[in-house]
């Protein structure tokens, strides 16, 4: 995934923790819990959050918490709750979203609180890189979608669509013959959902780092039905700061309508890092958590600071990491020490 990363964390569950878990195309929907065994309460703290998100209790880092306090390294399960109690969104598995969604809406329903979604199965997704994978075509991805979409029901969700989809058209990485096909599919998408009643919908739109130019966005977005959506998701799985990415936010907003936005900001704490070096994305060092999630920004254009990115899900096989989506504790304990204050 050029720029970005992706959250696949179902083979982090198998490896890592020897648990069924479900797949979204590799991103982050181990974290889901798939089908491991429940606990009977959240993580501890979750119900005092600000904030109206799920806190799913079978993470990979509330796991990890559970393992490191068995093994007594207690002061590291104490300092990786900082993630653990903290909301992040859900990346349903590729072949079957259901089970992940289902899961997750049932969590979310006995708390009272609202599921964060992500839907990532579009036809050459990630121009073949990291990431790569998606549905087979474009029948695929409807019916896919439409599973996505009932499995929600009428539970209260946010859905993040498509990370990477329309950035990708923009700078050229997808090939041309796809966009038109890439524009249809995702204004049926953002259709679909919304026929769900208590869904909202943001359609991605990448981040300041990658598309210098929000203006860039504005025909695209609006090809792809933005216009049906209730706004655009912001810096998923990247770097760029709350100031640099509200910015950006509020300019795309003024081209296309005065649509809101959500921001990623699971690991925007120090920002992306300097200097212009290839790969900069993928597991850069020195990285910390950002702004905790919430829905109470106090910026009538911004609806949500979320934790798209599952923070400590590896970027891919870069600066000794493993492959992406997979858990990688130490780097989560980084993104601890470096949080943001």
């Amino acid at each position: 995934m050029h720029r970005l990363l992706r959250t696949f964390t179902a083979l982090t569950a198998v490896a890592a923790f020897g648990l069924a878990a479900g797949c979204s195309s590799g991103p982050g929907s181990g974290d889901s819990g798939g089908s491991g065994k429940k606990e009977a309460a959240p993580p501890t703290g979750a119900k005092a959050a600000s904030h109206s998100f799920w806190v799913d209790p079978q993470s990979a880092a509330a796991r990890q918490v559970r393992a490191w306090a068995q093994e007594g390294r207690t002061r590291d399960a104490e300092a990786l709750k900082r993630i653990a109690e903290q909301p992040m969104a859900v990346w349903p598995a590729g072949d079957d979203p259901a089970p992940d969604i289902r899961e997750a809406t049932a969590g979310a329903a006995q708390e009272g609180r609202t599921a964060v979604l992500v839907a990532y199965n579009i036809p050459h997704r990630d121009c073949g890189q990291h990431s790569a994978g998606g549905a087979p075509d474009a029948g695929y991805y409807r019916q896919w979608l439409g599973s996505f979409a009932a499995a929600i029901g009428e539970s209260p969700a946010l859905v993040i669509l498509e990370p990477d989809a329309i950035p990708h058209i923009v700078d050229g990485c997808t090939p041309g013959q796809y966009h038109e096909e890439r524009y249809q599919l995702l204004s049926e998408a953002i259709q679909r959902l919304k026929r769900q009643p208590r869904v909202k919908v943001y359609l991605d739109a990448g981040n300041p780092g990658w598309i210098a130019d929000a203006r860039k966005l504005t025909q695209p977005l609006r090809q792809a039905g933005v216009d049906a959506a209730d706004g655009v998701s912001l810096n998923v799985s990247n770097f760029q700061s709350d100031e640099t990415t509200k910015a950006y936010g509020r300019t795309l907003s003024g081209t296309i309508g005065g649509k809101h936005f959500v921001m990623d900001t699971s690991r925007n704490g120090r920002g992306p890092l300097a200097g212009d070096r290839q790969d900069a994305w993928c597991n850069p060092p020195g990285r910390g958590l950002g702004t905790p999630p919430t829905d109470r920004t106090g910026d009538p254009l911004l609806d949500a600071y979320l934790w798209i990115k599952r923070p400590g899900d590896s970027d891919g096989p870069c600066r000794g990491g493993p492959a992406a989506g997979q858990w990688w504790p130490d780097y989560a304990l980084g993104l601890v020490r470096n949080a943001k204050a």
